[in-house]
């Protein structure tokens, strides 16, 4: 498992996917952040904070995060190469979580160069390092917890197709529906009292929750069983394959 783990880390960091992810996303977010002249600019919003960060990166990865994955099964089932790795002494889940952590280890390498803005802001803040300090850390772990959820629904949807292009679009409608599509139905106001317990089933109220820096067990209980469900899929999809 830890060979294919490094073989797909190095399958990233060996060609331009890997380095293009990173890179785009550093771009997108600081060209809103320091430049473009809108409400996320740091700058011209004249407070001390990483609020448009949190608010834009989500958004990012849901189209990133999809054009890591899109090629993890998908191209293994085109080129042929995936009877030659499931021969390996490796399980389904095995070479399932080596994908895994590989496409989760490329966003948390997208997130660490962000350190850059924290420490920027810090430096802006008037006094230095007038800023929600805690509140940033759960922020950021929490963003990091949204990657690792679209990494698994960008797995999944691999699994379902020889197809790259096809795999890209459906991780980006299922993780954009698992991200605000809940939100859009909640605020329908189409099932009454239950309509809390809706809005609780998308991704954006826990995102939220742990981005004001609380840490709470039901939110990460949320973000781990949604992940362990994907990957469960995943699992499904490769053993249809077999019968």
């Amino acid at each position: 498992m830890l060979a294919l783990f490094r073989k797909e880390i190095n399958s990233f960091l060996s060609s331009l996917i890997g380095y293009m992810v990173i890179a785009v996303f550093l771009l997108i977010n600081g060209m809103f952040l320091w430049v473009f002249p809108t409400e996320f600019n740091i700058l011209d919003f004249g407070y001390a904070n990483l609020d448009g960060l949190f608010i834009l990166a989500p958004f990012v990865f849901l189209f990133l995060v999809p054009a890591v994955t899109m090629r993890s099964f998908a191209d293994e089932f085109k080129s042929g190469t995936i009877e030659m790795l499931l021969t390996k002494p490796l399980t389904d889940m095995q070479i399932i979580l080596a994908k895994y952590f590989a496409g989760l280890a490329l966003v948390l390498f997208s997130l660490v160069p962000t350190a850059l803005y924290y420490l920027s802001v810090y430096r802006l803040g008037m006094p230095t390092g007038n800023l929600d300090s805690g509140g940033i850390v759960g922020a950021y772990i929490g963003l990091f917890f949204l990657g690792a959820v679209f990494v698994a629904i960008g797995i999944f949807s691999s699994s379902t197709t020889n197809n790259q292009i096809l795999a890209f679009i459906l991780a980006v409608v299922l993780s954009g529906f698992a991200y605000i599509g809940f939100e859009f139905i909640y605020s329908l106001s189409w099932f009454g009292s239950i309509d809390l317990f809706i809005k609780q089933l998308g991704i954006s109220a826990h995102y939220s929750s742990i981005s004001r820096g609380v840490i709470d067990t039901r939110d990460l209980l949320y973000f781990f069983s949604l992940i362990a469900l994907f990957l469960s899929f995943t699992k499904l999809s490769l053993a249809s394959r077999k019968w």
